[in-house]
This record gives C-alpha cells, sequence and structure tokens, in this order.
C-alpha cells in the first residue's frame, strides 16, 4: 500500500508522525506532502519522515491566499507522480488533491469554527474523523473517537516525558517555569479572531515572572521582550523539544489553541485566552475545562486572576496529574486508529474504535458538559 499524508502546520507532523513509522515499518510506502510553514519542515527532519515541500507560507492571513493556486498545482503534480492507495489530511488540500488524482481520502478535523473548510472539503472525503467532543454534524461519513488528535502522540501509550530537557533548558531541576505560548493567528480558521494584545502579553510576561521563569514561544518571532525581567526569555530549543518542555513546566498561559489541548493531557495547568472563548467555544475546550485541566478565559485580567490562584496552590502538580490521568483512563491513543483506518483503506465503520457522529454507545449514557469561567 501507498499512503499519502498532508502536513500542513507544525500540529500535523504530530498527528500522523508515529502512524507513518508504525506504517512504513510494515513494509507500506509514505509520503508526506508538507507546506513550509513556521517550524513544519524543522519537525520532518528532526523525525526523518520522507516529504515534499508542496508550497510556502508565512504567518500573515494574506500569505496563504495568495499561494493557494500553485499549492494545489504542486500538490497535484507531486500526488499524481507518487500515485498514492489512500490520502490523510485536515482539509482542503486533502480533499481536493484526492478527488483530482481519483484517491479515496480521510480527513481527520477537530476545529469546529473552520466552517468554510468542512464545507468545501468534507464532500470528497471517503471518512471524516473527529474527537467525540466535536459538535457540529459533518454528513454521513463523519465518525467520532473518544479523545482529541493530540491523543496520537502524547497518549500515555505513545509519549514519556523527559525530564533532561531540564538541561537543554539550563533550568535547575527545582526550578518553577512557565511557557507563554502566543499565536500569529495567520490560519485560514483564524480570520476574524484576535489573541492576547502586546500591551497584555507584556503584563502577563511581568506577572509571571514574579514567581517563575518565563520561557516566551512565539508563533510569529516579533513579540517585543525588550524592558522585561531578565527571566522572561525566548524558547529557543528545537521545536521537537517542545512536549518535553511543556510537560516540565508548572504552568502554560496561551492565546492559541492546540498547545493548551497538548498541556492539558500532559497534566500542566493552562490558561487560555482569545476570542474563540465563549459560548460557541470548541467542544474539546469544554470538555478540558470540565474535567479542571483547562481555563478558559477572554479577558487579559481574567488571565491574571488565574495566575494568582494557581501560582499560589501547592497542590497544583498534583492534582493536575490526577485529573490527567482520570481524563486520558478512556481515551483512545488515534495512532491506533489511523494505523487501522489506513488499512481498512479509509472504510472506517466497521473499526471498533469508531462510532458513526451523532450515535451514543450502549454502555455511555448522555451527558451535558456546561461552560465554565484558549
Amino acid at each position: 500500500m501507498r499512503y499519502l499524508f498532508f502536513t500542513n502546520t507544525p500540529a500535523h507532523v504530530h498527528l500522523y508522525k508515529h502512524a507513518i513509522g508504525r506504517l512504513a515499518d510494515r513494509g507500506d510506502e509514505v509520503l508526506v506532502l508538507a507546506r513550509d510553514y513556521t517550524c513544519t519542515v524543522d519537525l520532518l527532519e528532526w523525525y526523518d519522515l520522507p516529504y515534499e515541500v508542496y508550497g510556502a507560507c508565512d504567518t500573515s492571513k494574506g500569505s496563504l491566499l495568495s499561494r493557494l493556486p500553485a499549492h494545489y498545482a504542486r500538490a497535484i503534480r507531486l500526488a499524481r507522480a507518487y500515485d498514492p492507495d489512500l490520502i490523510f489530511g485536515m482539509g482542503g488540500y486533502a480533499a481536493h488533491t484526492g478527488a483530482v488524482v481519483r484517491t479515496p481520502t480521510v480527513l481527520l478535523i477537530d476545529s469546529e469554527p473552520a466552517s468554510f473548510d468542512h464545507t468545501i472539503s468534507t464532500p470528497f472525503a471517503r471518512a471524516v474523523l473527529t474527537p467525540n467532543t466535536f459538535r457540529k454534524n459533518l454528513g454521513e461519513h463523519h465518525y467520532v473517537f473518544p479523545g482529541f488528535k493530540e491523543c496520537a502522540y502524547l497518549h500515555p501509550d505513545t509519549y514519556e516525558p523527559n525530564p533532561d530537557v531540564r538541561d537543554a533548558l539550563e533550568l535547575e531541576r527545582d526550578e518553577r517555569y512557565a511557557v507563554l505560548r502566543l499565536n500569529a493567528f495567520g490560519s485560514q480558521h483564524d480570520v476574524g479572531k484576535r489573541g492576547l494584545t502586546g500591551a497584555d502579553r507584556r503584563r502577563i510576561a511581568k506577572r509571571l515572572a514574579e514567581d517563575v521563569t518565563v520561557l516566551v514561544s512565539d508563533e510569529s518571532g516579533e513579540a517585543d521582550l525588550e524592558g522585561l525581567p531578565e527571566s522572561v526569555r525566548r524558547f529557543d530549543l528545537h521545536p521537537a523539544l517542545m512536549h518535553d518542555a511543556l510537560a516540565e513546566a508548572s504552568l502554560l498561559v496561551a492565546d492559541t489553541q492546540t498547545m493548551v489541548t497538548e498541556a492539558a493531557l500532559l497534566g500542566t495547568p493552562a490558561i487560555r485566552s482569545n476570542s474563540f472563548v465563549g459560548d460557541d467555544d470548541m467542544g474539546n475546550f469544554v470538555a478540558l475545562e470540565t474535567q479542571g485541566l483547562v481555563h478558559n478565559v477572554a479577558a487579559a485580567d481574567a488571565v491574571l486572576d488565574r495566575i494568582d490562584e494557581l501560582l499560589a496552590d501547592e497542590t497544583l502538580e498534583q492534582t493536575w496529574q490526577r485529573r490527567r490521568d482520570e481524563f486520558l483512563a478512556d481515551k483512545a491513543n488515534l495512532t491506533e486508529i489511523i494505523v487501522d483506518a489506513a488499512t481498512a483503506r479509509g472504510r472506517i465503520a466497521d473499526l471498533e474504535s469508531v462510532r458513526r457522529f451523532g450515535r451514543r454507545p450502549e454502555h455511555e449514557p448522555a451527558q451535558s458538559v456546561g461552560v465554565g469561567g484558549d
């Protein structure tokens, strides 16, 4: 079998990396079509995955739109030359390429707000797979699994933290630190959305620095750290080491999405603040807040209040690890599902690990989840 995977962002590399390795190890042929966006290619190189670049864009919203025609042309040309049996991806690139080269496609989607992308991509997919917290019906081929996309690489069966990352970060073994993650808001699903302002970022960094070392991970690379305390510095390790750093952190404060979920699955307290937060927030963040793993707040002042509460809690680490273990107890290792879907050539209806959207398993009673107060 020949499998083609689209990785448009760094998170997509993490999503598929273990499945790609498993398929290659059993003798199947695999190829990644990558967009050169932030550290996507760096991660592909780090994990030694076979790839071709179909195009590049920066973190500005206009960059992607202006380059779409060239991206599609090269992606289709590369896919046709490779002649895959099945394509995996998360949106239009994968779905439309599959339609043009007449190859079935499996889409793995986790963002409800990306309505336009859903509309133009899901009709071309053999199967659409989402977390069971997903709150939109994407059609008759929509199936759900117990967990999040991050369970493909941070499930306990897959990931083991490496505390030696502290040495690389030049941090003492008992030194508390926080990660401040800043989003560029340059993706299609970010149109019309916003995160922390420059002034609020500085206020938050200063407050964190009163108690902990602060590592700033800035997607755009443009955050102004001048004049901030010396304990505020950039995260300057290879991006492949970010999960190890996040696992050791005392706290994550972020206006992004994926890293908040990653922190929760690692048992690291997280505060998320952006304009996605509210009554129409994504189901995964509602579930994580219900479990007590994430604080979703819209205003920067509320972020500061949560920082005060969390950093003053002497039982923080133990509490979050317990909540994390309880939350993950019934969550699937998504890598296993991806490999099974590949084996089934995308015909996933008969897989025991998934179910059709809207249909509850017999042993699971209906539950309501409410929005509490990334």
